[in-house]
């Protein structure tokens, strides 16, 4: 017998870090995430950690994506972390891009973020694919 699993549409917010003024990786993400079916709310850039925060005790979505393209995504990450967890201890947070301004990949960086409570974590030259079969692996769960 084979047992079917089935996929779950989620909402998502999607959001830059505070002080990241980008917003074409934003309308990216949302687009990419809409056309795997998914409904996002784009936060949009320059976002406030405790704006966030507020939006997911209000709305509860079930993955919070954050992206940032100006190197700060550590230092901006670790505070957004820290206050989402505060209110939303379970959800699925991810971050990605450009996390430190020395450029390419930092074991370090990613070890922080993941050990601050984010699920995961892509740097810069991670492929979208990446992303893609994360948000499937919540769609089968059933998400938070």
């Amino acid at each position: 017998m084979t047992v079917e699993r089935v996929r779950t549409r989620l909402r998502v917010a999607v959001t830059g870090t505070v002080s990241d003024a980008h917003t074409w990786n934003l309308i990216y993400l949302q687009l990419f995430l809409e056309e795997l079916g998914h409904h996002v709310d784009n936060l949009g850039c320059c976002t406030p950690a405790e704006e966030v925060a507020d939006h997911c005790r209000e709305h509860r979505p079930d993955l919070v994506v954050f992206s940032t393209v100006n190197g700060h995504g550590y230092s901006d990450g670790l505070l957004a972390i820290r206050l989402l967890r505060e209110v939303a201890p379970t959800v699925p947070a991810v971050i990605g891009g450009k996390l430190g301004i020395t450029g390419g990949a930092d074991r370090h960086l990613r070890e922080a973020l993941l050990g601050a409570g984010f699920t995961a974590v892509f740097e810069d030259n991670a492929s979208p694919l990446a992303l893609k079969d994360f948000v499937r692996e919540l769609e089968l769960c059933g998400a938070s």
